[in-house]
């Protein structure tokens, strides 16, 4: 598997969540959509400040991302080792996440052929513990083929002054995703 497909994308979008409008993460950087920081290359603040979207063009960029900057940085990672969907969905969210695909030495057992040593290597990403439940439906989902998104997302809204998550609605995002995926127009503009 070397492309994105629908499932990955809401398999990621479950371990994340979305905000339509840009708040501070739990160390004060801002975020918007599905965990996109200025880091991705994609600008967030002052644009999504006070700003929200259309949910859609929320998934739209970060599809966009996925496609243009993480997958290749992923595929790259795994070499000549052709991966599952599973297995690319798990890494793509690893990634995603903590932007060290290149440089995880989980990464390099799988390779070498040391799966049980990447299964455990892994968890030495699970810092702070916060992280811990994302990475273990990780490994579920890389060495054992387990799927745990049901095609809803949380929506947070964004408490203010402080800019920080607040309360969270469930949304049905497989239908925006499935067209999105299909190319249907939408109305929000190009990410850009």
């Amino acid at each position: 598997m070397r492309d994105l497909t629908p499932r990955i994308a809401l398999e990621l979008i479950a371990h994340e969540g979305v905000a339509r409008e840009a708040y501070r993460d739990s160390v004060g950087v801002w975020t918007w959509s599905v965990g996109i920081t200025q880091a991705s290359g994609h600008a967030v603040f002052p644009r999504y400040k006070d700003n929200p979207q259309p949910l859609e063009h929320c998934l739209a960029v970060f599809l966009w991302l996925l496609r243009t900057k993480y997958l290749s940085a992923v595929l790259a990672a795994f070499g000549a080792v052709e991966l599952t969907e599973p297995q690319l969905g798990a890494a793509l969210s690893f990634h995603w996440n903590t932007g060290a695909i290149a440089r995880a030495g989980w990464v390099r057992r799988f390779v070498a052929g040391d799966a049980a040593g990447a299964l455990v290597a892994m968890l030495d990403w699970a810092r702070p513990p916060a992280l811990l439940p994302r990475r273990r439906r990780e490994q579920a989902l890389f060495f054992d083929g387990v799927w745990t998104a049901d095609g809803t997302a949380l929506v947070y809204d964004v408490a203010k002054p402080a800019y920080r998550p607040a309360g969270a609605n469930r949304v049905a995002i497989a239908p925006a995703i499935a067209r999105l995926f299909a190319g249907e127009p939408r109305e929000t503009a190009t990410p850009a």
